[in-house]
């Protein structure tokens, strides 16, 4: 029976991610804590791995229970640490000279800054499809803790198919409802990729031709009786969903059952 067996939070959208053993739905129908923090740049752009490469070589690590985020450059020893909350200029401060230019962190506990406004529940997909990915490489450097860390995905389900995850979108515009433990989402669509899994997450490096593999690939393995016309092209994978306001303070635990 497919069950819930990894939660990954991203307190810092684009650093690194935290494993959890629960999280609690937020007010605003998102994980707790999830992308609570965003970077923007003077122009008022997000500051991610999309526009600005160099944020690979930050290593995040956090202590959430104490609000604490200690942050590494990539091949250095020293180890920043700065309070989430109180220590918010200084934090800002060691950002901005990481990215030679002023640096603004905002701030949503309701829904964080999801990369899709439409659909900000938590990202699914299957350990399976993970695994699959992986074996698309001939590579020892694309380990499937690489591909895991490529692709950002919140929420892992184990005990299923490969691609498990593409049966719960439908049409355009349509949702698919299912549940984890007693937390109902709705899927809505492929999650459309960006050239951050094309790179190594600790380099920046670009592994050549990573794109076209995938798209191929993913092409080749689509499962029989899913909605095709939600891929205008093949390089997606994951699942975007919603989670209703209504589940606000439900908690999803390691274990729960997928239905």
């Amino acid at each position: 029976m497919a069950k819930l067996s990894k939660i990954l939070i991203f307190p810092v959208k684009s650093l690194d991610p935290i494993a959890l053993d629960a999280v609690e739905i937020s007010g605003g129908g998102a994980l707790k804590g999830d992308r609570e923090f965003a970077m923007f740049d003077k122009n008022g752009k997000y500051i991610n791995a999309k526009r600005y490469s160099k944020i690979h070589l930050i290593r995040a690590k956090y202590e959430l229970g104490d609000r604490l985020v200690h942050l590494q450059i990539q091949g250095q020893q020293e180890v920043f640490t700065f309070h989430l909350d109180r220590d918010r200029i200084a934090l800002t401060d060691w950002l901005s000279k990481f990215f030679e230019q002023p640096v603004e962190l905002r701030q949503n506990v309701s829904n964080g800054f999801p990369d899709d406004p439409e659909a900000w529940g938590a990202t699914v997909i299957s350990e399976a499809t993970l695994a699959t990915v992986q074996g698309w490489y001939a590579s020892p450097q694309i380990s499937l803790e690489q591909i895991r860390d490529r692709f950002r995905t919140n929420l892992e389900i184990a005990d299923t198919e490969p691609f498990w995850e593409d049966h719960l979108f439908a049409k355009a515009g349509e949702t698919v409802p299912f549940k984890i433990g007693d937390v109902q989402f709705f899927g809505t669509n492929p999650c459309q990729r960006c050239p951050v899994p094309t790179r190594d997450t600790l380099t920046g490096e670009v592994y050549p031709e990573f794109q076209k593999i995938f798209t191929r690939q993913r092409e080749a393995s689509l499962p029989a009786n899913i909605e095709r016309s939600r891929f205008n092209h093949f390089y997606r994978l994951a699942l975007n969903t919603r989670i209703p306001i209504i589940e606000a303070g439900k908690v999803l635990k390691i274990g729960d059952i997928a239905l």
